[in-house]
């Protein structure tokens, strides 16, 4: 029999597989939706330390899934990744850990032992930082670490990080080092040749892939838990021809992600009694928290068009390449609790490349979503809805971040290094003509062209083509018009999360215990992002390698006790 049953192979999965099996007394199993991504069969989009595209493709991701960002919104496709390595296979590489209390704050909210001492050795133990070591650093794990020289730093993102300095934000050295304001070069995960490293690679490694307690399926549907009683035994899998296999296990791991985690669970019965009766599904365990406290990081833009003095000479290089940490001071929020990533360019084609943009997000937001069920179906999406700015304090601070933009881009020093400064937003719009295809090439060029030699026009272009109507002075100057701009535009950071949190026993929202242990039932664990109480102020990626490191060794002491 299989020891450790694992339910999907994004950053979580892989670092569950890989850690597990050091014990070649246990057999594992891991099972993915998508295909394997491996060293030797990434695409040149996924393998680009340029990650612009890799999330564009559709190959890549669920195709029908879609979200609805705040309440009067329309849904709109959310991309979550379907191949092995998750979301480390086609995000944008930012290697970040967020604020120490993010993690002390875990424990207050209930998941007992989670705080940032705790939390820190596994920090240390997922990364080979290359640029800085000590105590907050480690030298030796899967994931290689380093920042952009600085002669590779595009002129206009030299130009922002001057001007940031001369308002007072501080360029400091190490964005996971001590927890303060200022602007940083940015972390990010590549290898020594430059290249993405996803999960499925530096963690899931050929020697790692050849031990024989391993089994990794890919191309494989989960339809359900399988339960005797209270135990869940394994997991009903489907596979492409449409038949399904009955595979059995001591212990079943959830790590599907905060979106496909907590449906998994509810079409296996456990969630809310009254959503599952009303769609047919036997309750195995009534917990009301499956699926709640959806958490994302809202965001919005401010960009500039680039005169060619300000475009980067390197179109291949990493296009986050600073951000800039900031604390809002709106009463009840914490230190750091705003970031803007400082991009050389704003999308992978040929406006984009004319664009810089910084791309600003809530670091620690309140808003909180909920994901349930349409139907009992694997191969119908849930309803995701992350009800953003549903707490005022996510709509004030998106709102200051646009005056924040405006006036570090508009300001005197930037005049050289920018042309018509305007808001911005990953819109549906936006998205669907950066998919790659022939018309949208055609477009894509035309507009690419007219900016060049609009000269005095531009603005106009600008306001008519790309933001259709809407100027940042107009928004500045009415903040009921910023409102309605922001309430429609707001967009995420694919950092979902939160929707199976951890917390004590006695909490009936909680879902799981500290160590990812289903309350109710026996044998059943999740592990991915949906386990956080509260959102870190970070990209999620690399907290959630470290979840997965931290919940391997707690499943393995259980084992021994």
């Amino acid at each position: 029999m299989i020891d450790y049953l694992i339910l999907g192979g994004g950053s979580a999965g892989c670092v569950l597989a890989a850690r597990l099996s050091e014990d070649a007394s246990k057999r594992v199993c891991l099972i993915e939706a998508g295909r394997d991504i491996s060293q030797t069969t990434m695409p040149d989009a996924i393998r680009s330390r340029y990650p612009g595209r890799a999330y564009l493709d559709t190959n890549n991701i669920w195709q029908q899934l879609k979200a609805r960002m705040s309440a009067p919104a329309a849904l709109r496709r959310y991309e979550q990744a379907k191949l092995l390595g998750g979301g480390s296979a086609i995000n944008a590489l930012m290697a970040n850990r967020g604020a120490p209390a993010d993690y002390d704050e875990w424990e207050a909210l209930g998941a007992r032992g989670w705080n940032w001492q705790a939390c820190l050795p596994y920090f240390r133990k997922l990364e080979s930082d290359c640029d800085f070591d000590g105590e907050l650093h480690g030298a030796i794990g899967p994931v290689r670490i380093q920042r952009t020289a600085w002669a590779r730093i595009s002129p206009f993102v030299r130009a922002v990080l001057g001007t940031l300095q001369a308002h007072g934000h501080a360029l400091r050295d190490d964005q996971n080092g001590p927890w303060e304001d200022g602007a940083f070069i940015g972390s990010i995960a590549v290898s020594a040749a430059g290249e993405r490293i996803p999960t499925s690679v530096c963690y899931l490694s050929d020697t790692v892939r050849a031990r024989k307690n391993l089994s990794i399926r890919t191309g494989l549907v989960v339809e359900r838990i399988l339960f005797d009683g209270r135990r869940a035994t394994g997991a009903r899998i489907l596979r492409a021809d449409g038949s399904h296999e009955d595979v059995r296990a001591a212990r079943v791991i959830v790590s599907a992600g905060a979106i496909h985690s907590p449906a998994l669970l509810l079409r296996s019965g456990v969630g809310p009694a009254s959503d599952l009766a009303a769609l047919g599904i036997e309750v195995r365990a009534d917990r009301a928290g499956v699926g709640r406290n959806l958490m994302e990081h809202p965001s919005i833009a401010v960009s500039a068009f680039l005169p060619r003095v300000a475009r980067t000479p390197f179109p291949d290089e990493h296009h986050e390449q600073a951000i800039v940490r900031f604390s809002s001071g709106l009463p009840d929020t914490v230190p750091g609790d705003m970031h803007g990533a400082i991009l050389s360019r704003s999308g992978w084609h040929s406006v984009g490349y004319r664009l810089g943009t910084i791309f600003f997000w809530v670091n620690k937001s309140y808003s909180r979503g909920q994901v349930k069920l349409a139907s009992a179906s694997p191969f119908e999406e849930p309803h995701v809805d992350f009800a953003m700015l549903s707490d005022a304090r996510d709509l004030e601070r998106l709102k200051l971040a646009l005056r924040f933009g405006e006036r570090t881009l508009g300001a005197p020093s930037m005049a050289a290094h920018r042309d018509i400064v305007f808001p911005s937003s990953y819109s549906p719009r936006v998205a669907a003509v950066a998919v790659p295809g022939v018309w949208n090439a055609l477009q894509r060029g035309a507009l690419s062209a007219l900016l060049d030699i609009a000269g005095p026009l531009r603005g106009s272009l600008v306001r008519r083509v790309v933001t259709q109507g809407v100027s940042i002075g107009e928004l500045l100057a009415d903040d009921e018009s910023m409102t309605a701009y922001v309430t429609r535009s707001v967009g995420g950071t694919w950092h979902p999360s939160g929707t199976c949190r951890m917390g004590d026993a006695r909490d009936p929202l909680a879902v799981t215990d500290a160590d990812g242990a289903v309350y109710g039932v026996e044998g059943l664990h999740v592990c991915d992002a949906s386990l956080m109480p509260s959102i870190p102020c970070a990209n999620t990626n690399v907290p959630t390698i470290m979840v997965a490191e931290r919940v391997a060794d707690l499943l393995k002491r259980r084992v021994v006790l």
